[in-house]
């Protein structure tokens, strides 16, 4: 990862933290009854949130916002698996390669992470493996060369936090994946073009942005690209710290007010059509 964009990153998962905090007062009941299903493509349930959201406490948000489902990964993989008990009618679980928080900046290089990934499948059923951070050359490393081997054996979504030059190495190793692009790169609408047209089978998360649409303003831009590629887009929350459990039924209706002003056939598919057609059909029964 470049220096530059590595401080972007920075910025923005502080800049989050600020903005979930400041949703902490939030409850369940407070949510606004939703007028159309979403589904959200991005939600972490690590151990610091299952101590602070217990599983109950966590549904509750979840349904009061309005969720017709939730992708799930966690640091390490039980608060998932939690979830998933609690309500498996909403859960849509994906294996996420990191076993604390500390796995997230050095797991591509730890020996331990392919043995931990080996058991969490041999034990439960996924959709996917992810979200996993994955830049550049890294991506041709023996450990996540391994990772993509065992998507690959099983068919599941890669959800990949990467740089677009990772993004090619992951087809360049499987080329019939399909791969979920976290918050799209964190790229421009043109860079982001460029790679859907390259890759039939990329999808693209909007989690964690907002310069998509301002209110119900949806950018020219965006729109455009949500046009042309109307089955490549899906919302996300991304609860990348505790605190930001608390923004999820905030960002569902964030996420219909700008949907809502887009012809009905597209916005269901941003809204939740197009997260169920590429995750659902192998989600655990």
């Amino acid at each position: 990862m470049n220096p530059s964009r590595r401080r972007a990153c920075l910025q923005l998962a502080a800049s989050g933290a600020a903005l979930g905090s400041s949703f902490s007062g939030w409850s369940a009941a407070s949510a606004a009854s939703p007028t159309l299903p979403v589904f959200d493509a991005h939600v972490h349930y690590s151990h610091d949130a299952v101590a602070l959201v217990p599983p109950a406490q966590a549904v509750e948000i979840l349904r009061a916002a309005g969720l017709k489902g939730v992708l799930v990964s966690s640091s390490d993989d039980d608060g998932t698996q939690k979830l998933l008990a609690a309500a498996p009618d909403l859960i849509v679980p994906e294996l996420r390669p990191y076993r604390t928080r500390a796995d997230t900046s050095g797991w591509t290089r730890d020996e331990g992470i392919v043995p931990y990934l080996e058991a969490r499948l041999a034990k439960y059923r996924y959709v996917g493996i992810g979200e996993f951070h994955l830049y550049g050359a890294d991506a041709d490393l023996p450990i996540p060369r391994r990772m993509v081997a065992l998507a690959r054996e099983r068919q599941y979504v890669l959800h990949a936090h990467s740089d677009i030059e990772a993004v090619n190495r992951l087809f360049a190793q499987w080329p019939e994946a399909r791969v979920l692009w976290a918050h799209s790169g964190f790229e421009s609408p043109d860079r982001i073009r460029e790679l859907l047209r390259r890759h039939p089978r990329l999808w693209c998360d909007l989690a964690y942005r907002s310069e998509h649409a301002q209110g119900p303003r949806v950018d020219p831009a965006w729109r455009a690209l949500f046009d042309e590629f109307a089955d490549r887009f899906m919302v996300g929350t991304d609860t990348f710290t505790p605190e930001r459990w608390h923004y999820i039924g905030p960002h569902a209706r964030s996420a219909r007010e700008w949907i809502a002003t887009l012809p009905p056939p597209l916005a269901e598919k941003l809204a939740w059509r197009n997260a169920e057609a590429l995750l659902r059909a192998q989600a655990p029964r």
